[in-house]
């Protein structure tokens, strides 16, 4: 694992990212200003001095500078590893090598934007089912301590014994009142454990994401969407020079999931002594059989960077149309759960007040 501390104020600033969005934009500028003709160090001036985001400003003003002493674009940016991931500046080294940066500083452009819509996707299908555990837990937990307390006081004056359901409902309101607080710390530190163990335990993140990859409905999103990001991050790469085996490299941190960036690292392994990439791909048992037949095409034809564009394609679209139809299907139900948790808890409230008035 290589740790990057920042330690002098020029490093300090590559500590802080800048939104990926304005990564992509710089790149799009850079691409249509040294298409029209303009030098790389003069785009980087109108760029720089253009800039709102001071943070984006003055880490342009140093590539900037860098370039004037002498560097190259890729050291240039190397010198920013948070702001500039490894497949970009390996696209960069590339595109300067081959004499195309400007045709690849497009081409990342594009690619940028297209993954990070796919992450929006995919935060866009988790989203809806955390919101759903979270609203259920807010109404709740408002029922037990503000209302349930309320119908307490009543029930004391039947001097009967409440339903099995009431009662459960009134103990718990009681131990939510009396131990909120107890319940706010556990759970706030049950997440921050979590996290804390997450972000420092590969094995756990490994677990985590194979266990995503099961879930119902979830999973198969999770599926289509590593799938897309490793076909257009592969095809982008070695579209611009990059060699396969040195792209797969870098390609596999990109999918977006442990269990596919473990299975991608062994397809690296695999090619580097002279299998075929469909060869490997298969191997892994994880990509489907269309996308290990359209990549064999691809490498007997000679276009594979062309027909892994179009499986990127193809799964983004899956992954797109799955979230909507996800989205669609979980509004109601959104509604239908939080009814019959409301509900359920409001009939329980009023069950000792029916069975008092079925005696009279």
């Amino acid at each position: 694992m290589v740790i990057i501390q920042c330690v002098s104020p020029r490093l300090r600033l590559g500590c802080s990212r800048c939104p990926t969005k304005e990564i992509a934009f710089f790149s799009r500028q850079m691409a249509t200003m040294m298409k029209s003709g303009v030098p790389i160090v003069g785009s980087l001036e109108i760029i720089g001095e253009g800039h709102k985001n001071p943070r984006m400003r003055k880490m342009v003003g140093q590539v900037r500078t860098d370039i004037e002493g002498g560097s190259s674009l890729y050291e240039a940016i190397s010198k920013h590893p948070v702001q500039f991931d490894e497949i970009y500046r390996n696209l960069v080294r590339a595109g300067e090598g081959a004499g195309v940066l400007e045709t690849v500083l497009d081409t990342v452009s594009s690619y940028k934007e297209n993954i990070e819509a796919l992450k929006g996707k995919i935060k866009k299908a988790l989203f809806y089912p955390a919101m759903v555990i979270a609203v259920a837990i807010l109404v709740s937990a408002i029922l037990l301590i503000f209302v349930v307390p309320q119908f307490e006081e009543v029930f004391k004056g039947f001097g009967a014994d409440l339903p099995a359901f009431t009662q459960l409902l009134v103990n718990a309101s009681r131990f939510m009142v009396s131990y909120w607080w107890l319940m706010l710390l556990g759970t706030l530190g049950a997440i921050f454990g979590f996290t804390f163990a997450y972000n420092r335990s590969p094995a756990m993140q490994h677990r985590m994401d194979r266990l995503i990859l099961k879930v119902p409905v979830i999973g198969q999103i999770m599926h289509n969407s590593s799938i897309a990001r490793f076909a257009r991050t592969t095809a982008v790469t070695f579209k611009a020079g990059v060699p396969l085996v040195e792209a797969l490299s870098i390609v596999a941190g990109a999918t977006g999931n442990k269990v596919y960036e473990e299975a991608v690292l062994r397809m690296r392994d695999d090619v580097s002594v002279g299998y075929p990439v469909n060869v490997s791909m298969k191997q892994v048992n994880l990509f489907p059989h269309m996308v290990v037949q359209m990549t064999a095409i691809g490498e007997e034809a000679g276009a594979l960077d062309s027909m892994l564009f179009k499986v990127a394609e193809y799964f983004e679209q899956e992954v797109n149309n799955a979230v909507d139809a996800l989205s669609s299907l979980l509004e109601p139900l959104i509604m239908v759960f939080i009814g019959t948790v409301v509900g359920g808890m409001v009939i329980g409230m009023y069950l000792p007040i029916f069975k008092l008035a079925s005696v009279v």
